[in-house]
């Protein structure tokens, strides 16, 4: 069979050649289409061993026959076109064996399968193209499958892809649109304009799809939109009469999020859009299947299984980037809250899942917005496992990072030796693998952590802070040099912290207003209201009160924004000005501070102020 297949295969590399030498072959295509048509599938090696004879042969000639040359560039295009049919034909036998596997599930996990089919984290993830393609071959399989519930099911998958590609075509014209309808400044995704979710809601047919938009549209929880479908539409799971639907939603979804995520990361030096909303864009949708899974996980636990591994996925990509928020993490979300809010629900998911590195950076995440809102306990554990994980996994810029984050908890925690500890060894670590950024924040949480040991200790010698200084220093010029603005706010910010302890207030204001400024950059809403309330109290202590209750104004409503329990200090040092120069002289100095404070928190935070000063007098 080899030796007649061989003798085939000759011949018809000499009829091609020939033909292109008499000029009957104009065209790759026509060369392509050749072989399409005489290949018999599974016999390529065969004919790849006739066609590197013919070549060696040729080559050989090149001397001695006028012929060889162009005989040669023949059978090069034969060779190229050869390749080309194996790698459509690898790909056409991934979408079948792809289709295999889906279909060779039991009916309740055929979302699950679906899902995992889809994964964009593989080697070799479907294109637009190819899940037609999928499609093609689940309908086909349906319309040869003589069992009816079967082929039902088969054929709800189908057109579960084909109207999934089709339901975002439809919203891809709008995919960020919808950021240009309001004139005011950009900071979230909540229910005022401008909102994706509503304006998306009218674009597709899907009754599944419409009511999540329309859901998340008034800033609503997944949760209760999926709980109101569970006794409706999702009672019929079991039958699969809605599996078209689920697989529509998780093709919608992904297309929709990607589609975001790359036009957020072309925008980096935009102050308006860029990377961090591709962080946000990441998390919003996850969290979103994370709220489906928390539905479903008693009522239908393999719909819970499918939306469950999507979320995995989700964190997988992110974790996955190479520009990973190692060193931040309160960004504006879907929802209209902040992320910390948000990130409380990934806690129980994760612990069910093994560690990996993709586990431990979204720990890490985890971690500092706890930190962040004041839960400093969990703040820790998130870290100790992260960087257990991290040196585990060998990635070291995780690690390293935790190393960081443990040393400013310990500071917030008043254990300063624990927190120089921490930041001595991220120091040595960063160093050992040329990690800048770890190290640059390392420098930083040396100084910070030893400007507040020495204040435990009731010195004032400036002698006590010099290294201390020297570290924040040198921590500041190395982050200026990495570019990364977050840094940068976060060692301006704890220089100028500092210096309000040192009672160097002129250097604390200059330090501080420089670090408020690169956190409004770059979206860092903690270190924002973290500067703007120890500027007030530099202001404060020089007597500017003007100054001192408008930026003690930004940072406590800042920090109460995100919940956390910072905004009570700047809140009552607010209250110690408001008693010293009486509540209608406050109200006038606030009054005439009101449009620098409207310009960074609009004119609801302004109105918020009284309220929440109010607040902590009742607290």
């Amino acid at each position: 069979m080899s030796e007649s297949l061989s003798e085939r295969y000759f011949a018809l590399i000499d009829q091609i050649v020939d033909l292109t030498l008499q000029g009957k072959i104009s065209s790759f295509e026509r060369v392509y289409k050749i072989l399409v048509e005489q290949v018999e599938t599974g016999t390529g090696e065969i004919l790849e061993r006739c066609l590197n004879q013919r070549m060696e042969t040729t080559k050989a000639q090149l001397d001695t026959k006028l012929k060889a040359a162009r005989v040669l560039r023949a059978l090069q295009t034969i060779e190229k076109q050869w390749l080309r049919w194996q790698e459509e034909n690898q790909v056409n036998a991934d979408i079948s064996d792809a289709a295999q596997e889906i279909l060779a599930v039991e009916p309740e996990d055929y979302f699950l399968a679906m899902v995992n089919a889809i994964d964009p984290n593989q080697d070799n993830a479907l294109s637009i193209d190819q899940l037609n393609k999928l499609a093609a071959s689940l309908k086909a399989a349906a319309d040869k499958e003589v069992d009816p519930e079967l082929a039902q099911d088969w054929q709800q998958l189908a057109t579960g892809i084909t109207e999934g590609l089709k339901s975002f075509t439809a919203l891809e014209g709008d995919l960020v649109s919808w950021m240009y309808s309001s004139g005011s400044d950009f900071s979230g995704f909540g229910a005022e304009k401008p909102n994706p979710w509503s304006i998306w809601a009218q674009k597709v047919s899907s009754p599944l799809l419409k009511q999540l938009f329309q859901t998340l549209a008034q800033e609503q929880s997944a949760i209760g939109f999926a709980g109101a479908q569970s006794a409706i539409a999702f009672a019929r799971v079991a039958s699969n009469l809605e599996l078209r639907a689920w697989v529509e939603l998780a093709i919608v979804l992904q297309y929709l999020q990607q589609g975001l995520i790359t036009w957020f990361d072309q925008q980096p030096y935009n102050s308006k859009f860029g990377k961090e909303l591709s962080y946000s864009t990441f998390l919003s949708f996850a969290y979103i299947w994370c709220q489906l899974w928390q539905v479903f996980i008693n009522s239908q636990p393999a719909l819970a299984d499918g939306c469950f591994l999507v979320m995995l996925q989700i964190l997988r990509t992110f974790a996955q980037r190479p520009d990973f928020p190692l060193y931040s993490g309160v960004f504006a979300s879907f929802s209209g809250e902040y992320l910390q809010d948000t990130l409380d629900y990934f806690d129980e998911p994760l612990k069910q899942v093994e560690g990996t590195e993709e586990k431990a950076r979204i720990l890490t995440l985890l971690g500092y917005s706890q930190r962040t809102i004041g839960a400093y306990d969990k703040a820790i554990i998130f870290h100790e496992e992260a960087l257990e994980i991290a040196i585990q996994a060998d990635d070291y810029p995780c690690e390293i990072a935790n190393l960081n984050h443990l040393s400013r908890t310990n500071v917030n925690q008043k254990n300063y030796s624990g927190a120089i500890n921490y930041s001595q060894r991220a120091l040595i670590a960063a160093r050992q693998v040329g990690d800048k950024l770890g190290e640059a924040n390392a420098l930083v949480n040396l100084g910070y952590a030893q400007v507040f040991a020495a204040r435990q200790s009731d010195s004032m010698a400036i002698e006590n802070y010099s290294e201390a200084i020297r570290y924040l220093e040198q921590g500041v010029e190395l982050a200026k040099k990495q570019g990364d603005f977050q840094s940068q706010s976060f060692g301006y910010s704890s220089l100028g912290i500092a210096y309000v302890i040192l009672e160097q207030f002129t250097a604390a204001i200059a330090s501080l207003a420089k670090g408020a400024e690169l956190a409004q950059y770059s979206r860092d809403v903690y270190l924002q209201g973290l500067s703007f309330s120890y500027l007030a109290e530099a202001h404060y202590s020089i007597e500017d009160r003007g100054a001192a209750i408008a930026y003690g104004s930004l940072g406590m409503y800042l920090l109460n924004q995100i919940n956390s329990v910072e905004w009570r200090q700047v809140a009552g040092l607010l209250s110690i000005l408001q008693g010293q120069v009486g509540q209608e002289e406050f109200n006038k100095i606030l009054g005439q501070q009101r449009s620098p404070i409207i310009a960074l928190i609009g004119v609801d935070g302004y109105d918020y102020v009284p309220k929440l000063l109010e607040e902590y007098k009742q607290g």
